[in-house]
């Protein structure tokens, strides 16, 4: 899908610093409806910490109601299914913040063909 768009298009979240994000199963009722399509999907979750959480979400939804594609981009450090690289991109079809005591809190859904792509390092087995 986002092949047809170039990267001045899609609409990128990129954390910076910081550990690559923990996915988690994403298992409130209405995701289903997020997984559907021609191709089986994949939805998980991520929380992260923000300075702007109204901006970025914001930046989603103003990509979504243009037709256009929202990307996160994040640091990893070992990814079997990715070219050699530090960084990997995953599709947002979901965001929301709010207030917590700490500061912001964003939560992102995500949504991947390939299920090996939330397996962060901390997930995998030590050998």
């Amino acid at each position: 899908m986002a092949d047809k768009f170039n990267s001045d298009q899609i609409a990128y979240i990129t954390i910076v610093e910081g550990p690559p994000p923990r996915f988690k199963p994403a298992d409130q009722l209405w995701v289903a409806s997020l997984a559907e399509g021609p191709v089986p999907t994949v939805v998980a979750s991520c929380d992260m910490r923000t300075l702007n959480g109204p901006g970025l979400v914001e930046r989603c939804r103003r990509a979504w109601a243009e037709g256009r594609p929202a990307r996160l981009n994040y640091p990893m450090r070992h990814a079997p299914y990715a070219p050699a690289s530090t960084r990997a991109e995953i599709e947002i079809v979901a965001a929301r913040w709010r207030q917590v005591p700490e500061g912001q809190l964003l939560t992102l859904w995500v949504r991947t063909e390939h299920a090996e792509q939330l397996i962060t390092d901390e997930d995998e087995p030590e050998e």
